[in-house]
């Protein structure tokens, strides 16, 4: 077969499969709407939200039907979202959930970077009623839903997550390989040449916590999501600010590491210095240089 005919092929091969993914579609969001219950869920700060306060100021919500930690290629459908989540929130309400606990959830996030909001479903019937838990199973996916003028939350549709789907765009780029995916299998480190990973997290210490926190809320626009008597926690640009009172005016990072003994030994040997000691696992290091940080095991 000739170039020209095998390129019109394509092309009306191309034009057949965009006619039936837009019919798939439609007949998904044609499925009739049940009113779905309120759950009640925790986020990754371990605070109770509703399935109403999901949808924050928007009558859509997307929520991906997340396995959790231990699937790396959930993680790699994340780690796509999180790229466009801004571009996502513009439209609808977006948010991530998983089986797993807020501490885990909270932990992994930061390791990731990712900006996006979490829930736990744990101890909830809601994938297995929205159809992403069968048989004690988990399945990836998204449910969508909307909220009408009367508060009433409505399921519009589901759609299933697997490799080769148009819910990961690394899948059509390898597609396009003469090799195609073959020997792919998405993995969780992120930082190729280094056992520490920086996460999202920055806390920083001020001198007056009630009037820095207006500064950054009111003058550079962070968002407050947080606040206990030690410290308030602020988003910006996908990154967490922990603002607390101090006189030492530090600023601390965060590091989060595959096992936090081998890189304590390792930082201590050369010259390092732990400053407060949280559990065996979680810790604040000086390095010799005057850098401040938080260092903890990866979940």
């Amino acid at each position: 077969m000739k170039a020209s005919e095998l390129l019109s092929e394509i092309d009306a091969l191309e034009q057949e499969l965009a006619e039936k993914k837009n019919r798939l579609m439609t007949l998904r969001k044609s499925v009739p709407r049940n009113e779905v219950n309120n759950y009640v869920f925790r986020d990754a700060s371990n605070n109770e939200v509703s399935l109403q306060e999901l949808f924050g100021d928007k009558n859509e919500l997307i929520v991906i039907q997340n396995m959790g930690m231990s699937c790396s290629y959930c993680t790699m459908w994340a780690d796509g979202f999180n790229g466009v989540y801004h571009h996502i929130i513009e439209k609808a309400a977006f948010v991530v959930a998983t089986p797993d606990s807020p501490a885990i959830q909270d932990a992994f996030a930061a390791e990731r970077r990712w900006q996006f909001p979490m829930i736990s479903t744990n101890g909830t019937t809601f994938k297995e009623d929205l159809g992403f838990e069968r048989n004690g199973n988990q399945h990836p996916g998204v449910s969508t839903f909307q909220r009408d003028e009367e508060g009433r939350m409505y399921h519009v549709a589901n759609a299933p997550f697997g490799p080769g789907d148009d819910f990961c765009s690394v899948w059509y780029l390898f597609d396009l390989l003469p090799s195609g995916s073959k020997g792919f299998h998405p993995k969780r480190e992120m930082t190729k040449n280094s056992e520490y990973q920086l996460t999202n997290n920055i806390a920083v210490q001020v001198k007056n916590k009630q009037e820095a926190v207006h500064f950054y809320t009111n003058i550079l626009g962070m968002k407050q999501v947080q606040e206990n008597t030690q410290e308030t926690k602020l988003l910006f640009g996908g990154h967490h600010f922990y603002v607390e009172e101090g006189n030492d005016l530090n600023v601390f990072f965060e590091f989060a590491t595959k096992d936090v003994e081998k890189s304590r030994l390792e930082l201590l040997d050369n010259g390092c210095t732990i400053t407060k000691q949280f559990s065996e696992k979680s810790m604040m290091i000086q390095d010799p240089y005057g850098l401040n940080f938080h260092l903890f095991e990866k979940a």
